[in-house]
This record gives C-alpha cells, sequence and structure tokens, in this order.
C-alpha cells in the first residue's frame, strides 16, 4: 500500500516537473507540446511519458523525436529538480487521444446539432425575468 502512494505521488511530482520542463525546452520542434500522463514500473526505475501536441502528422513526429534527442537533458533537469535515489529511465510516447476526442466531438456535432439542456433554459427564463424587472 505504501509503495501504491509513494508511486502516485511520484507520478503526479513527475508530470508536472516533466510538463515545466518541456515547455522551457529551446527546440522549436518541441513547441506547442503538453505532457498528457506519465506511467511508471514498480520498481520506478522506468517511466514512459506520454505527449501531445496540436499540428500536423509530421510535426507530432518532429516533435517526438526531437524529445526523444532531449531525453539525456531533460532526465538531468529532472535529477535537479526532485531528490530521488534514481531518476527514472523516461521513454516518450505520443498520445493522439485528444486528437481522437476532438474529432469524435466534431463528429457528433455535425449529426446531431446541440441543443440547449432544459437547466440552460431555465436560467435564460430567470434571466430574461429579471431583465425586464
Amino acid at each position: 500500500m505504501a509503495t501504491d502512494q509513494r508511486t502516485v505521488r511520484l507520478r503526479e511530482l513527475l508530470l508536472r516537473e516533466l510538463g515545466d520542463i518541456v515547455t522551457h525546452l529551446q527546440d522549436p520542434r518541441v513547441r506547442g507540446v503538453t505532457v498528457v500522463d506519465v506511467e511508471l514500473t514498480r520498481d520506478l526505475r522506468h517511466a514512459k511519458v506520454f505527449v501531445s501536441q496540436i499540428g500536423t502528422p509530421d510535426q507530432q513526429r518532429e516533435a517526438t523525436r526531437a524529445l526523444e534527442k532531449a531525453l539525456g537533458h531533460v532526465r538531468h533537469e529532472v535529477a535537479q529538480r526532485m531528490e530521488l535515489r534514481y531518476v527514472p529511465e523516461l521513454r516518450v510516447v505520443y498520445d493522439a487521444s485528444i486528437e481522437r476526442a476532438a474529432r469524435v466531438t466534431h463528429l457528433i456535432d455535425t449529426v446531431v446539432p446541440r441543443q440547449p439542456l432544459p437547466e440552460d433554459e431555465e436560467e435564460d427564463s430567470e434571466e430574461d425575468s429579471q431583465a425586464k424587472e
């Protein structure tokens, strides 16, 4: 149980620190890259860093390659910022789930136009009655 708590805390810290480190990288190919999630192994020696970027597939591949080349620097930064006995070996994995969710939402919106929820209609009628007074 204690290991699970430690893993969760380390994952959250890594997510925050990696997000900050990646946004401050000087390489123009990694502009707009977001660290979405971090997955740690049980022994905390390896971590998959899931990233996402809005752009063309070529830009996304270039950003992933640039991050892979910068992993030594990123790992060094993690070691400087966090007091860990062992800094996990990092591996970059591109995560397209945000893009898939946006595409599905767009498809749903084109098929079924959005209608206001009943709660929204009640709020609108209350605002209208207050505006009339």
